[in-house]
């Protein structure tokens, strides 16, 4: 049996292709639960990148997608799945296309959505608004 407290890291990848490379990295500390997702999230993946940010213990949820190069509907899909799922516990973390795609689609001024993400590599400092709509300075 694990430690409650241990990290748990699941890493689910689609390769059907050189060019189609996918990976999401669950990692469970406590209960904040961090989703690290790459490549392409789309109809084929999304399931996956949902699948990987499930997990009972999770109070809280980062999904980081800050190395993701595409987000189709499927995967928007998926994301709004965790965001009801998550109420209030859930943190995005967008690359640029990512960005792009929730702000065309009506979803970039959710509160789950983190307005400024440092590139991956970075701490995951980030200004989001609190569920009143103040400013707030974070770290996770």
């Amino acid at each position: 049996m694990l430690d409650p407290h241990s990290c748990a890291i699941f890493t689910f990848v689609d390769q059907q292709g050189p060019e189609q490379l996918f990976s999401a990295t669950s990692d469970l500390d406590g209960d904040h639960l961090t989703v690290t997702v790459n490549g392409e999230v789309d109809m084929a993946t999304a399931e996956h990148m949902y699948q990987a940010a499930i997990h009972e213990d999770a109070g809280k949820v980062t999904l980081d997608l800050r190395t993701v190069s595409f987000f189709d509907s499927a995967a928007i899909h998926a994301l709004l799945q965790l965001t009801d799922r998550y109420p209030q516990a859930l943190t995005v973390l967008p690359s640029r296309q990512v960005r792009r795609v929730l702000d065309i689609s009506g979803l970039g001024g959710q509160p789950w959505l983190a307005a400024e993400a440092i590139r991956a590599g970075s701490p995951a400092r980030m200004i989001r608004p609190d569920p009143v709509g103040e400013p707030v300075d974070g770290a996770t």
